[in-house]
């Protein structure tokens, strides 16, 4: 077997024709300043010849399918990519689900339950008879299984696992079907009842939908012999006319009014379906998932359903018990507390249940520990995998890789250390270590010095982004790095090395405060904590230890209200003029979206190019300038440049359009130029290259220069927001929010803003961030990066830890106060930070 993995004539992007070897069975970590190449060459070029090489091997490879722009790469191994986005966003997907932690713990209650007899109350014990497999054989085979109660004999049927399943009908609440909440549509944000149909009292309709809208109701009050005014206002309606336009001409409610008419049978006769019933059709569509549909999930309100307290599961199924504790009980408890329940079972077991449970006691608790010691030992089995972060959920599969036993692969990880707390790196570093001992090669892209420090070989790839990047500047153990001139990384440790923190000015701030009182949300443990104006302020902890719900679920989402649920009251708000909240979630799930129409820099583009004197001359307006609607686009693609080809079981792939040969646009609007540049030239260009080019135009150069300060030069213009990360994404809402000027004293509210940052790179970003402080404004940012909370005047550190162990206010104050701190772990990594 080859010793390494050897690419020669990487061309990729902005790869410079690179060659390297990387080491197979292996713990190697890729780094370098943002848009250096790193993902390029992990992604782009190994993951893709990989997954092209098996496809051939498979006899599966068409001519579409595009190889990299590489000469040869030799050595390769089958392998799996685990990037940061969270795919599945099912409601009733849960981390024990994904895990089958839960599918496991289901088994354990199927064969040790205990539950009370419905006849006279008393408890009907286990029968330990051979367990099975981990299979649904009790329910496959369709005949139903009886036990008898040792006390009074009745007949009750034999537990099986759907029993203890929220999506199975025997097992599910029978309230909300097994998904723990139940929807209510809130009809004050739908409807303004001081307003009429013309004037909007549908909030949601656009004009030209009303009176498409109108002209069907009109149809169906004239099919019922009713008046139906548009311009009347909504709370003079009378119960006829309320019915239909809420309900719809086949609605219960409508059809009581005429039980001896026939609802029209077409939309032009009148068949109107009904505000709140498309609603209601258009949510439950996506299964119940308040964030499918953002048009939609916006006017439900999701409350703990009644029947079953949140636990998703029918009454018997919660009153079976072992060693005490109801499945929906543990599932509730952080994964550290699961663990210490499981590991005390066995010996609570008579020898025959030991016995028959012997391979699900053993591999159960191992289960557990890989997620743990990827640091989600603060999560929960019924935690909602949509409410994960990017982190969590790769941390998460990584676990899962773990147990699949699998050697000779090749692993590329994309910043999995991203949203971890220095104390847990440890754990990850333990994790990545496991997958490379099984005989793997582990190939991760990385910004944390810790993981590097623990790398077998680091690869350097630089020396700046963008054009300015894609070469390897620097190989070795991380040592070595450091005595290398053109490395940025070495560059960094060198400085990082050499740096004082002594007489450092911590900024006092304004003199006023923001103060949240009794904060009990979620694990929130009825804390008060005051953050003073005019301050680059860090809250810190571990994961899990509250920082987002204070941040985030208390402070961000009504700015005006000064009391709201999960805590007493929010004092100082008068203070604040503006709010800017910046999370990481996705920018948006449309492939048409890119950095340029995100951004809004695309319509002052497009109106450049409409302002030609050669548009002009071929009667061109701005709207043919737009890849997004017919008039100047390609039609082959639609304007995207690529086409989806579709691979069957595999993910699709993405081949240029051979139309337009992935320009995007009809040959007449290509001719126009600017500088000498098309307008597909300038979405292929990467921001920082686009700058010459626009410097005078004085609103784009602004967000130009935003987006490089914030270290996103290197993304191109027309590059899809999906593909972006979730520090990517944040950062680019930062640039699109600051080039709105503002003269009030404005509150930005970050989330871990340096994610996807090289250690250069934070720098960077910390003067930006220090600029805003210095206009008179407050910073405020849920953190884990060192040179962050080092460079912060205030902290704010919760913990101790995660879940229930976490959610109070471990220390306060500027981060020597914190570092003196013996109880913060983040206090223990601020005291090397600053040499304390």
């Amino acid at each position: 077997m080859k010793e390494a993995i050897l690419i020669q004539g990487a061309r990729e992007n902005n790869l410079k024709n690179i060659s390297l070897s990387i080491p197979r069975n292996r713990l190697v970590v890729l780094t370098g300043p943002s848009g250096s190449g790193k993902s390029t060459l992990a992604m782009d070029t190994l993951q893709k010849e990989c997954q092209r090489q098996y496809m051939e091997s498979m006899g599966m490879v068409t001519d579409s399918i595009s190889k990299p722009k590489v000469d040869s790469i030799a050595g390769l191994s089958p392998s799996i990519s685990v990037g940061q986005h969270v795919t599945n966003r099912n409601p009733r997907s849960t981390v024990g689900t994904v895990t089958d932690i839960y599918t496991y713990l289901r088994l354990l209650y199927a064969k040790l339950g205990e539950r009370p007899c419905p006849s006279c109350g008393s408890t009907v014990p286990p029968s330990f008879e051979e367990a099975g497999g981990l299979n649904e054989e009790d329910e496959a085979s369709g005949q139903p299984q009886y036990v008898r109660c040792p006390n009074c004999a009745a007949e009750l049927p034999k537990l099986t696992m759907g029993y203890f399943s929220f999506n199975k009908p025997e097992g599910a609440c029978g309230t909300c079907d097994g998904l723990g909440s139940i929807a209510s549509l809130n009809l004050e944000a739908v409807f303004d009842e001081e307003l009429s149909l013309r004037g909007g009292c549908v909030t949601f309709w656009y004009e030209s939908l009303i009176d498409y809208q109108n002209s069907i109701l009109q149809a169906a009050a004239k099919h019922y012999g009713f008046v139906f005014d548009p311009d009347l206002p909504l709370k003079e309606y009378g119960q006829v006319q309320r019915d239909l336009l809420f309900y719809g001409v086949e609605s219960e409610d409508f059809l009581r009014h005429f039980p001896n008419v026939q609802p029209p049978k077409t939309v032009g006769r009148g068949k109107f379906e009904g505000v709140v019933t498309i609603l209601w059709r258009r949510y439950l569509e996506k299964d119940g998932d308040p964030n499918g549909s953002a048009s939609v999930g916006a006017y439900f309100r999701q409350q703990t359903c009644t029947g079953c307290q949140g636990t998703k599961l029918n009454k018997e199924s919660r009153q079976v018990t072992v060693r005490g504790a109801a499945i929906a009980e543990i599932s509730s408890w952080a994964l550290d507390d699961v663990l210490l329940w499981l590991n005390d079972l066995p010996s609570s077991l008579p020898p025959a249940g030991r016995e028959m449970l012997e391979p699900v006691l053993n591999d159960l608790p191992e289960r557990l520990r890989r997620v743990i010691d990827v640091g989600l030992g603060y999560l929960s089995l019924h935690r909602q995998t949509v409410t994960l972060s990017g982190g969590e959920a790769q941390r998460i599969r990584l676990a899962s890789l773990l147990g699949s036993g699998l050697t000779g692969v090749l692993y590329i990880l994309d910043e999995p250390s991203a949203g971890l707390h220095p104390r847990d790196t440890e754990g990850l570093i333990h994790v990545l270590k496991q997958l490379r001992d099984l005989g793997n090669t582990v190939l991760v892209i990385e910004h944390d010095v810790e993981v590097m420090r623990a790398a077998d070989h680091v690869i350097d790839m630089g020396p700046g982004a963008g054009a300015m990047g894609g070469t390897v500047v620097g190989e070795g153990p991380l040592d070595a790095l450091k005595l290398c001139e053109g490395s940025v990384t070495g560059a960094y440790l060198r400085d990082e090395s050499h740096r004082l923190t002594l007489g450092r000015v911590r900024r006092l701030g304004n003199g006023n405060f923001l103060t949240i009182r009794g904060a009990h949300a979620r694990n929130l443990k009825h804390i008060t904590v005051s953050f003073p104006l005019g301050c680059l302020i860090s809250v810190t902890g571990v994961s899990g230890s509250g920082k987002s719900t204070l941040l985030f679920d208390l402070l961000a989402p009504d700015e005006q209200a000064g009391k709201r649920e999960g805590c007493g009251a929010i004092t100082g708000l008068e203070h604040i003029g503006n709010w800017i909240t910046v999370d990481q979630s996705p920018l948006g799930r449309m492939q048409r979206s890119n950095i340029a129409t995100y951004t809004e820099v695309f319509t002052s583009i497009r109106n450049l190019f409409a302002g030609l004197p050669e548009a002009k001359r071929s009667k061109l307006t701005s709207k043919h300038f737009s890849f997004n609607t017919p008039g100047g686009r390609c039609e082959n693609c639609q304007g995207l440049g690529v086409l989806s080809l579709h691979m069957h079981f595999l993910p699709n792939l993405e081949v240029q359009c051979p139309a337009c040969r992935g320009r995007r646009f009809q040959d007449g609007v290509l001719r126009v130029t600017y500088k000498g540049h098309t307008i597909s030239d300038l979405l292929d260009m990467t921001v920082q290259e686009s700058l010459s080019v626009l410097k005078d135009q004085d609103k784009m150069s602004r967000t130009i220069e935003l987006l490089c300060e914030v270290g996103l030069g290197y993304l191109q213009w027309g590059q899809s927001v999906t593909t972006l990360s979730g520090g990517e994404g944040q950062r680019i809402k930062l640039a699109k929010e600051l080039s709105k000027k503002t003269k009030t004293h404005t509150l930005y509210l970050l989330d871990e803003p340096t994610t996807g940052l090289h250690p250069g790179d934070v720098r960077k970003l910390l003067v930006l961030l220090n600029k805003l402080v210095d206009a008179g404004h407050t910073v405020m940012v849920v953190e884990h990066n060192m040179d962050v909370i080092r460079e912060s005047d205030w902290v704010v550190d919760l913990g101790p830890e995660g879940g229930e162990a976490g959610g109070s206010l471990v220390a306060a104050g500027t981060p020597e106060e914190v570092a003196a701190c013996e109880a913060s772990h983040t206090g223990c990594f601020l005291r090397q930070a600053l040499r304390l």
